[in-house]
């Protein structure tokens, strides 16, 4: 008896939630372990992932310890040497986001930021020419700044300088619109987000096409300023105090000052350097050089000791290391998975399912794509994640149907964008549920969404019978 009580003791020192995540992982190894058709590599590499989903979606554990765990754990268990480890930190996104982080921190100690905030507010008599004026900023960012995690660091002085004009509840609408501005015009640009590299990665080594910047900007700029004006309406509509969009006192006269007053040396830097970049990224089919190299150059100029705008210290300090090792840890666990064969073996066994569309309708064809995309941020909390678990198997359900996988690989990209259920879905959103100054209530951002979501979706299907097949967008 004695025994049965101890043992009876132990067991509920665990939850249920605990007790419920254990049973997963007991049934995920059986199946898995029934499974023929996959080696040894292939089983422990699929537990591996199947486990970092488990974790991610319901534990609060930090994402990149998971990542960085089970890489370690697929290592230990022989399942693939030490390489898939130290070539994680090789991935293009992961440079691309060491030197967006670096850039935008350029942008905010050179002054750019408070001269943006101070020209928003010089000509403006109204809270609603304020918060026009502050979207067209944010909105104007995502072609300079490949990182929404980057761009909401550089509109947080923004959002705080502003909200010194506005009420306490004005200040929490804010601090939700600055954050879902800059993830709607997050599909104007190719480098809008990591997600957008990677797709477009998968889609250049599975079937050898690809889409360049001018494409993306041709289909995308369009698409973004539409869904962000709807987005802008529907905070401004559901969120906004009634009584809230009267005159807004003049700005004093120092900051009238300061306005004027010409650029100083590192405002003139920085503004240069952001000009290079953008001519950089869009001509990299003439100089050959990707994305992520180019912003590395920047990065590299903008910490230029004596000349630069930045010292070494406060570049390295202002990139996310944490979110650095996620994206590396994450992208490696989906790669394992086709090196391994375990993608070769989930196509065998999705053909005959996949079978079943091949008579249906475009329009369901696309709403399915889309629901699946748009939603998948409810269990998928990761960006990149998302693109890393989704973007291989949409491929394979666009080869095995006969639709341009081109299109299949924008629209899912498009999709995976929306992610303002839950603060945890983005950086950006955390960034800005974390901060003291400015906060919001995550209740708030439930309700926008339960009306944001299907407008999103029902935009992205008008973009693609229209705009987006006039482009040639077509499946």
């Amino acid at each position: 008896m004695e025994k049965l009580k101890t043992k009876h003791t132990w067991m509920n020192q665990f939850s249920a939630k605990s007790k419920g995540i254990v049973g997963v992982h007991i049934l995920l190894f059986v199946v898995i372990l029934f499974i023929h058709d996959l080696d040894y590599s292939a089983k422990v590499s699929l537990f591996a992932f199947l486990s970092a989903m488990t974790l991610w979606v319901s534990t609060k554990i930090p994402a990149g310890y998971v990542a960085l765990a089970l890489i370690v754990f697929i290592i230990i268990m022989k399942a693939e040497g030490p390489e898939l480890l130290y070539h994680s930190l090789s991935e293009e996104v992961v440079w691309l986001m060491v030197g967006s982080f670096i850039v935008g921190e350029a942008v905010k100690q050179s002054g750019l930021a408070r001269r943006l905030t101070l020209s928003i507010l010089r000509k403006s008599n109204s809270k609603n020419n304020v918060l026009l004026g502050m979207t067209s900023v944010l909105f104007t960012s995502a072609f300079f700044v490949p990182s929404t995690s980057g761009r909401a660091a550089i509109a947080m002085p923004i959002i705080n300088q502003l909200g010194q004009k506005f009420s306490v509840n004005e200040k929490s609408v804010l601090a939700i619109l600055a954050p879902v501005i800059i993830l709607m015009s997050t599909s104007a640009t190719l480098i809008g987000a990591g997600s957008h590299l990677i797709g477009v990665s998968l889609l250049e080594s599975t079937v050898g096409e690809t889409i360049s910047y001018i494409q993306w900007f041709v289909w995308g700029v369009p698409f973004a300023i539409v869904i962000t004006l709807v987005s802008y309406v529907v905070i401004k509509w559901l969120l906004w105090p009634k009584d809230g969009m009267g005159q807004i006192e003049n700005i004093q006269i120092e900051e009238q000052a300061m306005h004027t007053k010409k650029m100083n040396s590192q405002e003139k830097k920085t503004v240069l350097l952001l000009v290079l970049l953008i001519v950089g990224w869009m001509t990299e089919s003439i100089h050959g050089y990707d994305i992520a190299f180019v912003t590395m150059i920047g990065a590299i100029i903008v910490m230029l000791p004596n000349y630069g705008i930045l010292n070494w210290k406060t570049g390295m300090k202002s990139v996310s290391w944490n979110l650095i090792v996620f994206v590396a840890a994450a992208t490696a666990l989906g790669r394992v998975l086709v090196d391994t064969g375990v993608v070769t073996w989930i196509e065998k066994e999705m053909l005959s399912v996949l079978q079943l569309f091949v008579l249906a309708p475009e329009w369901l064809i696309v709403f399915i794509i889309l629901f699946v995309t748009v939603t998948s941020h409810l269990y998928i909390t990761s960006h990149t994640t998302r693109a890393v678990v989704f973007i291989p198997s949409l491929l394979l359900f666009s080869e095995t149907i006969g639709i341009d996988p081109t299109t299949v690989v924008f629209l899912s990209l498009i999709g995976m964008n929306y992610c303002v259920t839950v603060p945890v879905s983005s950086k950006a959103l955390l960034l800005f549920y974390e901060e003291g100054e400015s906060s919001y209530d995550a209740k708030k951002l439930i309700k926008i969404s339960t009306l944001l979501m299907p407008l999103y979706i029902l935009v992205m299907m008008l973009f693609y019978f229209t705009y987006w097949q006039w482009m040639g967008i077509r499946l």
